[in-house]
Order: C-alpha cells, then sequence, then structure tokens
C-alpha cells in the first residue's frame, strides 16, 4: 500500500520535454503567444484568461477618454400621454410636476391643465401644453436655439477685411 504519491516534477526529471511533446515546442516564445502582454489583443486568445484574471473584462474595448468631447446627455422620454395617465402619481416641486432628465414628446392629449417642469420638449408637445392651457418650464435651451447661437458665435470669428485696420508703412523725415 503506497502512503506518498510522487509528484510529477519528479517524473519529468531528466526529461528533455516534461511532457509537452517536442522540444522545438518550448524553445524561446512560440509556446507563449509572445513576450510580456504580447498576445493580449482584443481578438487574441493566447493570453486571455491570463488579462481576464488580472484586470477583469474591462480590459478590452474603447476607454471613454479616447473619446473627444463631453457625451451628449441622455434623457429619458415621455409622453403626455402618460403624463396625463400618471399625474398623480409623478414627482412634485412647487407645486409643478417635476420631470427633470426627461423629453417630453407630443403624443396623446392633455385634458387639464398641468404645470410640468422637464428638461427639454418637443414643438408639439410644448403646443399641446399651451393649449391645453398648462405651463411648460424647460430647464435646457431647445436644440434649435443652440444651433442658432453656434451659429451666431462662428460669424463672429469669420474673417472680415472690412474690420481690419490696414498698416500704412511709417514715412521718415
Amino acid at each position: 500500500m503506497r502512503t506518498k504519491k510522487r509528484k510529477k516534477a519528479s517524473r519529468y526529471a531528466g526529461s528533455q520535454t516534461h511532457g509537452r511533446g517536442a522540444k522545438e515546442r518550448t524553445r524561446g516564445s512560440g509556446n507563449q503567444g509572445g513576450k510580456g502582454w504580447a498576445g493580449t489583443g482584443k481578438r487574441a486568445d493566447q493570453k486571455k484568461t491570463l488579462v481576464i484574471r488580472l484586470f477583469g473584462n474591462n480590459y478590452f474595448g474603447k476607454d471613454k477618454t479616447l473619446r473627444r468631447g463631453t457625451p451628449p446627455q441622455k434623457l429619458k422620454v415621455i409622453n403626455l400621454s402618460d403624463i396625463q395617465f400618471r399625474a398623480l402619481s409623478l414627482p412634485t416641486k412647487e407645486g409643478m410636476i417635476d420631470l427633470e432628465g426627461y423629453k417630453i414628446l407630443g403624443e396623446g392629449e392633455l385634458k387639464q391643465p398641468l404645470k410640468i417642469r422637464a428638461s427639454t420638449a418637443s414643438q408639439s408637445a410644448i403646443d399641446k401644453i399651451t393649449s391645453a392651457k398648462g405651463t411648460l418650464t424647460l430647464l435646457k435651451k431647445n436644440v434649435e436655439e443652440n444651433a442658432e447661437m453656434k451659429s451666431e458665435k462662428k460669424e463672429d470669428k469669420r474673417y472680415n477685411p472690412s474690420a481690419k485696420k490696414a498698416k500704412s508703412p511709417a514715412k521718415k523725415q
């Protein structure tokens, strides 16, 4: 009866391959998929288990720092019919239905005048709320107003030859 099992390391002693097949397989970096972090790319499988174990699945893909500019704010959408149906259960602030972070769309009808505070709204929603004698307070400017402001700024920065003063050479006396 055997009490202690032999370790694999002692079995491979004196063997050139240590149970890995041909000698050439383990020479150099061919069996490792490269040196260092080589082979850890998005589509490579050589070291994917190592990378996932160390860094998790956040290692692959684009980083937010690579994206230029600020990402546009994601607004939830809500229809006028939903507001009408859930008017009592929606959060209120100073007597107004508070829909900050929402864009109001004009689908449906308003049967009663409501005081609504929202981030933005479509033109049809604005028209329907005012026709029902309700009030709408927008937290963000409409996209059209922002576009107009940007175009005005661009016009100011354009080259205007008449605005530039003509320099005359100084005469020596």
